[in-house]
C-alpha cells in the first residue's frame, strides 16, 4: 500500500478514530523526541489559525440564513416545546457554571499581558457587552467580536425574511458553502490535535493529559446530571408523570445512535421513528424533532460554559453570581446557534469568552483544547441533545393529551 493511499484513508476515515489516533501519536512523539514534538506544534498552530479564519464568517452566515429561511406554521402548538428547549438549555448552562465552581479546571494556554483585559464585576461586563453589540460588522469579523457578529446575523436574517425567494435561497446556498469549508477544516483536526498534544506534552509533560482528563470529567459529569436529573424534573413538571421510562428509552434508542453519528441532524430520522413507536402526537413531533436538532442544545451549552470558565480560571478572572447568570444566558443562546458540523459548539466559545475580555487568540486556544477532548465530549454532547428532543416532545405530547382528556 502506497503512502498516499494510507494518508487518503486516514484523512477520509471516521473523525473520532482519527482524532484518537492523532492524540495517541502526539503522546508517542512527545515521549520519543521532545524536539520533534515541539516542531509538530506548527500543525496545531496552523489548525488554530484556520479555525480563527472561518469561525466569524460561519456564525454570521449560518444565523442569517437560518432566520431568513425559517418557515412559519404551528406556532401555537410549538410554543410549549420551544419553552422547554430554552429552559432546558439554560438549566444545562447554569449547571455547568455550578460544576465549574465546585470542580474548577485550568488549561495550558499561551498568554501574554496584551491578551488580558478582565472586567471588574457585572457592570463592566454589561458595558463591554453593549459596546460589542453595536460594533460594525466589518470590525466585528476582523476582530473576532462574536457577540457583534451574532447581532448582525440576526438583523440580516430578520431583514432577509421579507426579501425575494431567490435572495433567501442564495443565502441558504452560501451557508452550505461555508459549512462545506468548515468540514474541510475539521478534516484536518486530527493533524492539528496531533501537533497540539505533542507540543503541549513536550513543554509541560504528562501533566497536560491530567488536565484534559479533569475537564472531560466535568463536561461528561454535567451532561449525565442533565440527562438523568434535570430533564426528568422538567418532564415531571410538564406532564406530571414518572419521567424515567421515556428518559431511559430515549437514551437507549436515540442517545446511543447519536453518540456514534455525532450529528443531531443525522439522528432526525431515528427520533421521528422513535416518536412514532411511542404513539406521540404527530402534529407536534413532525416539527419539534427537526426544530430540536437546531435549537435544543443543552450539551453544547455545557461545553461552551465549562471551557469558557476553564479559561477564566486559568487567567485568574473573578466571576460573581450576576456574571455567572449572564454567562448562562449567553451560553444558552449561543448553543442554540451551534452549527451542525462536528465540533460546531466549540466554534462559539469565543462569544462567551468575549464577556470576560478574553482575546480572540486565547479563545481559539480554548477551542483547540475542546477539539482534543472532543473524542468523547462531542459524542456525549450529541447524545444528550438528540435524546432530549424526544424526551421534551413526549412531555409536551403527554401534557396535551391530559389537557384534552380533562
Amino acid at each position: 500500500m502506497s503512502k498516499s493511499t494510507i494518508i487518503e484513508r486516514f484523512m477520509g476515515g471516521n473523525l473520532v478514530l482519527r482524532i484518537a489516533a492523532g492524540i495517541l501519536l502526539g503522546v508517542l512523539l512527545a515521549l520519543v523526541s521532545k524536539d520533534a514534538a515541539s516542531a509538530a506544534m506548527l500543525f496545531g498552530n496552523l489548525f488554530v489559525q484556520a479555525l480563527k479564519a472561518v469561525a466569524p464568517v460561519l456564525v454570521l452566515i449560518l444565523v442569517a440564513s437560518a432566520i431568513a429561511n425559517q418557515e412559519a406554521g404551528s406556532q401555537a402548538e410549538l410554543r410549549p416545546i420551544v419553552m422547554l428547549y430554552l429552559v432546558g438549555t439554560f438549566c444545562a448552562a447554569f449547571l455547568a457554571v455550578m460544576m465549574s465552581t465546585l470542580f474548577p479546571t485550568t488549561l495550558l494556554l499561551s498568554v501574554t499581558s496584551l491578551d488580558l483585559n478582565p472586567p471588574q464585576g457585572i457592570g463592566q461586563v454589561l458595558n463591554n457587552l453593549l459596546f460589542k453589540l453595536v460594533d460594525n460588522p466589518v470590525s466585528a469579523i476582523a476582530n473576532g467580536n462574536f457577540i457583534g457578529i451574532l447581532v448582525w446575523g440576526v438583523a440580516l436574517g430578520v431583514g432577509l425574511r421579507h426579501s425575494a425567494e431567490t435572495t433567501r435561497r442564495a443565502f441558504a446556498d452560501l451557508a452550505e458553502v461555508i459549512t462545506g469549508i468548515v468540514k474541510v477544516v475539521i478534516r484536518f483536526a486530527p493533524l492539528g490535535i496531533f501537533g497540539l498534544v505533542a507540543g503541549n506534552l513536550a513543554e509541560s509533560g504528562l501533566a497536560a493529559l491530567a488536565g484534559y482528563a479533569r475537564i472531560l470529567s466535568v463536561l461528561i459529569g454535567a451532561m449525565l446530571i442533565v440527562a438523568l436529573a434535570i430533564n426528568p424534573l422538567l418532564v415531571w413538571l410538564t406532564a406530571r408523570r414518572n419521567p424515567y421510562p421515556i428518559v431511559l428509552t430515549a437514551l437507549r434508542e436515540s442517545g446511543i445512535t447519536a453518540f456514534f453519528t455525532r450529528s443531531s441532524a443525522a439522528n432526525i430520522p431515528v427520533n421521528l421513528a422513535l416518536c412514532e413507536r411511542l404513539n406521540l402526537d404527530r402534529n407536534i413531533y413532525a416539527v419539534s424533532i427537526p426544530l430540536g436538532a437546531t435549537i435544543n442544545m443543552g450539551g453544547a451549552a455545557i461545553t461552551i460554559t465549562v471551557l469558557t470558565l476553564a479559561a477564566v480560571n486559568t487567567l485568574g478572572i473573578g466571576v460573581d453570581l450576576p456574571t455567572a447568570l449572564l454567562l448562562s444566558v449567553v451560553a444558552a443562546l449561543s448553543a442554540a446557534g451551534a452549527s451542525g458540523v462536528a465540533g460546531g459548539s466549540l466554534l462559539l466559545i469565543p462569544l462567551s469568552c468575549g464577556l470576560f475580555g478574553i482575546s480572540d487568540d486565547v479563545a481559539m486556544q480554548v477551542v483547540a483544547v475542546g477539539f482534543v477532548v472532543s473524542v468523547l465530549q462531542d459524542s456525549a454532547e450529541t447524545a444528550l441533545n438528540s435524546s432530549t428532543d424526544v424526551v421534551f416532545t413526549a412531555a409536551v405530547s403527554a401534557a396535551r393529551q391530559q389537557g384534552e382528556a380533562g
